[in-house]
């Protein structure tokens, strides 16, 4: 599914009521789910979201958060209620400016229905006045709000918006953003883009944050604590934000020695991938008891237990390799998750031979070797792993692989002109795996429909290709493993899933 796209500042200059009848203007109920087949119930049908305005305070010492989320949309059908995902207590709804009738339903659904029923095509303002606990909410059984000493933090995959804010949650609808949040003074807020502004008044301090390119709803992070945060610009000009918790303990020096190096590694790979696509970029590290590291827009989140045994660079390029393949052109729906995982371990694997300690051949024979064809790494399909197995390794291993066989397919040099041409060609926007094949068969001028099938599709171990046999016809026993081995199998929990 490809959202439609909405120029900036086209819904603001929309603000002619439409004249129609009004059995045309009755319209339905917005489905409750977007549409996508591995979570039927996540994101909404009927309207498209084109920015969320989210004016916060936070008490770290209660976990109390309370809101309000003013939502910019456009319906694309005539609504006489639609829904939102969220969690939280709610108050209050007004959709242009009246007040809507509202119950919460299901494990994350807002039903809101407007006093007068949505015209298709018209624009949308909705405010949703709200608060609560998070770490109270739990849907399905589980939390993606996590509670630190000092603070929380919101960053999770496939879902993690519905416990801070009301949303349309799936990748397929983006938006910008403006997050402002207000906590205790000698507190931090921290989230995407780049900070407007802050001020103080009576004891809080207010973080004005913005993200003025479209970004997915679970790509959209908020961390509050006490934060020693660091500055400063890559040589390719692009302004970095870094924060680190002050209680990381012993795992302190390797997270800074791994994410300082985020501007160094931002500037290679704009070499690989095209032009940086935001106007900063950074990470952040809190005290959190999580493992994984997530590529939270402009600002990726990473758990101290990235760096337990010491720094590791391959974890900073695999997330940052992310704001290009999976923030800037985004997955059409989660079983495109290939595009975003197979690329940003391949840039792992590139990294490995930039840093000399193993180049991307050596790395793909290691893995392709590694596994024997019994192996169930190849019963897992890439292309498309199912929700079970959609952050299953071989969607990371044997999705870099079928980026190696792309490479072998086509040559060095139309596989570099897709590599840089594919986030060019979809920017902001989003795509799937098969828009990606047509694509790499325009750049190529190759049929790749049976290599993709092969290396993507089928829940078997591919031949090897006769020009590698030789190499990758050892015992696993025997295989050589690169150096950069180690380092890139510490990120193998790098997401939640």
């Amino acid at each position: 599914m490809h959202r439609r796209t909405i120029a900036p500042g086209a819904l603001a200059a929309a603000s002619l009521l439409l004249a129609i009848p009004a059995s045309a203007a009755s319209g339905s109920a917005g489905a409750p789910g977007i549409g996508d087949p591995y979570y039927p119930n996540y994101g909404n049908g009927g309207y498209d979201v084109s920015h969320y305005d989210l004016r916060l305070t936070y008490r770290p010492a209660t976990d109390e958060l309370a809101g309000t989320a003013t939502i910019r949309a456009r319906t694309t059908q005539a609504l006489s209620r639609f829904d939102l995902d969220f969690l939280l207590d709610v108050s209050e709804v007004r959709v242009n400016g009246a007040k809507a009738a509202f119950t919460l339903s299901g494990e994350h659904e807002l039903e809101i229905t407007p006093k007068t029923p949505l015209a298709e095509g018209a624009p949308v303002t909705v405010v949703v006045r709200y608060s609560g606990v998070p770490s109270a909410k739990s849907a399905y059984g589980f939390t993606t709000w996590h509670r630190t000493p000092d603070g929380a933090v919101a960053a999770d995959e496939p879902e993690a918006a519905w416990w801070w804010f009301p949303s349309n949650d799936h990748p397929s609808d983006k938006a910008t953003y403006d997050v402002s949040v207000a906590v205790p003074d000698g507190t931090q807020a921290l989230s995407n883009g780049t900070l407007q502004s802050t001020s103080s008044k009576l004891g809080w301090t207010r973080y004005n944050w913005r993200q003025n390119k479209p970004q997915a709803t679970y790509l959209a992070t908020l961390a509050v604590g006490r934060f020693d945060i660091t500055t400063g610009t890559s040589e390719g000009g692009v302004p970095v934000v870094n924060a680190y918790s002050k209680d990381l303990g012993d795992n302190d020096g390797a997270a800074r020695a791994s994410v300082e190096r985020t501007g160094e590694i931002v500037d290679w790979l704009s070499g690989w991938f095209g032009p940086y696509p935001f106007g900063s970029a950074g990470g952040y590290v809190p005290n959190t008891t999580t493992g994984y590291a997530l590529e939270t827009q402009t600002r990726v989140y990473y758990s101290p237990r990235q760096f337990a045994s010491g720094s590791n660079t391959s974890v900073v390029v695999h997330e940052l390799a992310h704001q290009w393949y999976g923030d800037d052109v985004s997955i059409a729906g989660w079983k495109d998750i290939w595009i975003n995982e197979g690329f940003a371990r391949y840039a792992q694997w590139l990294w490995s031979e930039h840093e000399g300690e193993g180049t991307t051949r050596e790395l793909a024979d290691y893995v392709y070797a590694s596994h024997p064809a019994d192996d169930a790494f190849w019963t897992v399909k890439p292309g498309d792993p199912g929700p079970d197995h959609q952050f299953d390794i071989a969607v990371y291993d044997r999705g870099a692989l079928a980026v190696q066989a792309l490479r072998d397919a086509v040559g060095d040099d139309a596989f570099f002109a897709i590599l840089k041409g594919w986030p060019k060609e979809h920017a902001y926007g989003n795509a799937s795996v098969a828009d990606f094949r047509q694509y790499a068969e325009r750049v190529s001028g190759k049929p790749l429909a049976a290599l993709f099938d092969t290396w993507l599709f089928q829940p078997a171990k591919p031949g090897a290709p006769a020009a590698r046999a030789a190499s990758v016809a050892k015992a696993p026993t025997a295989a050589v493993q690169p150096r950069s081995w180690k380092k890139i199998e510490a990120t193998d929990d790098v997401h939640a899933g």
